[in-house]
C-alpha cells in the first residue's frame, strides 16, 4: 500500500488488510498494509475528461507518431506505449485461476480483514514431482473473497484446468464446497519483460510493456501509478523520460530480480517452501526491495544472498542460483483437462 501515490484518492482503495499473512513452513504476519484497489474507483481517479480518446487499434507505434488501423495518423512530441505484454509463448510466465467466493462461504479460510499472499500449505493435491504452485487470496471490497492458485516462472506456465483443480483441492481441505456456477478468472503472462534499452528512439515503453511487470510476483499496478509522476517530470522538462525511469540503479534492480524468476522457476514445492521461509525471516529493508523497491540495489544484493545462504538442506542452493536442474520443469506434461477437473 506505501508503494501507492499520494495523488491516489481513497477512493481508489476497495480493501485493506493491515498484516496480511504469508504460510511457509510456519505463519508469518507481515507488518506492512496491503490493498486491493477499486476497478471503478480507479477509473474514476484516472478521468480522461480532458482527453481526446480514440477508439482504434494501433497498427504503428513509433516515437512521435501512432498510426491507427482506420488510417488515421496522430502525431506527439512523445508517445508513450502502454499496450501490455506481447504473447507468452515459452517465456517464463505467471499463471493463476481465481474463483469468486462470496465472504460467508470463505470465512473458515479468509476471515474479513484477513489475507493470504503467499500460502504454501500442501493442501492443493499436487504431488511432490509436480511443478509447485501457490494460494493468493484476499477479500474484494465487494462482500466476495477471489481464491486465486498461483504459479509464477514455468516457462510457458500452468494450465487452468491444473490451478482450477488446485484451488479447489485447497477450499476442500478447509471445508468449502462450491456450485461450480462462481464466476472465475484467469491469468496467463510473461514475467520477463525487459525494460527498453537506453538511447533508442522509439515510444516511451510504460507499464508492463516498458519493464514494470515486477518478475518475482508479477505485480505491476502500483509500480506504474509511482513512477507516472517521474515521467511526466521528465517530460515537462524536456528530458529522455527513459533514463528517468530507468537509471543504473533500476537496472541493476531488474537484472537481480530476473535471477530471482528464474531460481523461481525450477523448483519443487519443498525447495520453494523453504526459500520462502528463509526470505521472510529477513529484514523489512530486504522484503521491500525484492517485493517493491524500484532501485535499492544493495539492500536488494543482499537479500538475494542471504535468502540462498539461509536455504536449507545446503543442495537445494545448487537449483536456486542455476547450476543444476536448469529447466527442470521444461515442457512438463500436465495431466488433459476432464469434466471431473472443473466441477466445484
Amino acid at each position: 500500500m506505501d508503494e501507492l501515490p499520494a495523488w491516489l484518492p481513497e477512493s481508489a482503495i476497495a480493501q485493506r488488510i493491515a498484516a496480511p499473512t504469508v504460510w511457509t513452513k510456519t505463519e508469518h504476519r507481515i507488518q506492512r498494509p496491503y490493498c486491493v484497489l477499486s476497478k471503478a474507483g480507479l477509473h474514476a481517479a484516472l478521468a480522461l475528461d480532458d482527453a481526446t480518446v480514440f477508439t482504434d487499434r494501433a497498427v504503428r507505434v513509433e516515437q512521435h507518431e501512432v498510426e491507427l488501423a482506420g488510417g488515421t495518423v496522430i502525431s506527439a512530441a512523445t508517445v508513450f506505449d502502454t499496450r501490455g505484454l506481447p504473447t507468452l509463448g515459452k517465456r517464463r510466465a505467471a499463471s493463476a485461476h481465481g474463483i469468486f467466493v462470496d465472504a460467508e462461504t470463505a470465512a473458515p479460510m479468509v476471515a474479513d480483514g484477513e489475507g493470504l499472499l503467499l500460502d504454501w500449505r500442501p493442501e492443493n493435491g499436487a504431488r511432490p514431482d509436480e511443478p509447485p504452485s501457490f494460494l493468493y487470496a484476499v477479500p474484494l471490497g465487494d462482500g466476495r473473497v477471489i481464491f486465486e492458485e498461483t504459479s509464477l516462472g514455468l516457462r510457458g506456465g500452468m494450465p487452468q484446468h491444473e490451478l482450477r483443480k488446485r484451488t479447489l483441492s485447497r477450499l476442500a481441505a478447509h471445508g468449502i464446497r462450491l456450485t461450480g456456477d462462481e464466476p472465475h478468472e484467469a491469468a496467463h503472462y510473461p514475467l520477463d519483460q525487459p525494460p527498453p534499452k537506453k538511447g533508442t528512439a522509439v515510444a516511451v515503453p510504460f507499464g508492463s510493456r516498458g519493464g514494470m511487470m515486477h518478475p518475482c510476483t508479477g505485480y505491476s499496478v502500483a509500480d506504474s501509478l509511482a513512477l507516472i509522476d517521474t515521467a511526466v517530470d521528465a517530460v515537462q522538462q524536456g528530458h529522455d523520460p527513459i533514463a528517468a525511469l530507468w537509471p543504473w540503479q533500476a537496472r541493476a534492480v531488474y537484472w537481480m530480480r530476473m535471477r530471482g524468476l528464474w531460481g523461481l522457476g525450477r523448483l519443487t514445492t519443498d525447495q520453494s517452501i523453504a526459500m520462502f521461509e528463509a526470505f521472510f525471516t529477513e529484514s523489512e529493508r530486504g522484503q521491500r526491495a525484492l517485493l517493491s523497491a524500484h532501485d535499492d540495489y544493495t539492500a536488494l544484493g543482499a537479500v538475494l544472498f542471504n535468502t540462498v545462504a539461509h536455504t536449507w538442506p545446503f543442495r537445494w542452493r545448487y537449483d536456486l542460483v542455476g547450476w543444476t536442474n536448469r529447466d527442470r520443469w521444461l515442457d512438463y506434461p500436465f495431466a488433459p483437462a476432464d469434466a471431473e477437473r472443473h466441477v466445484g
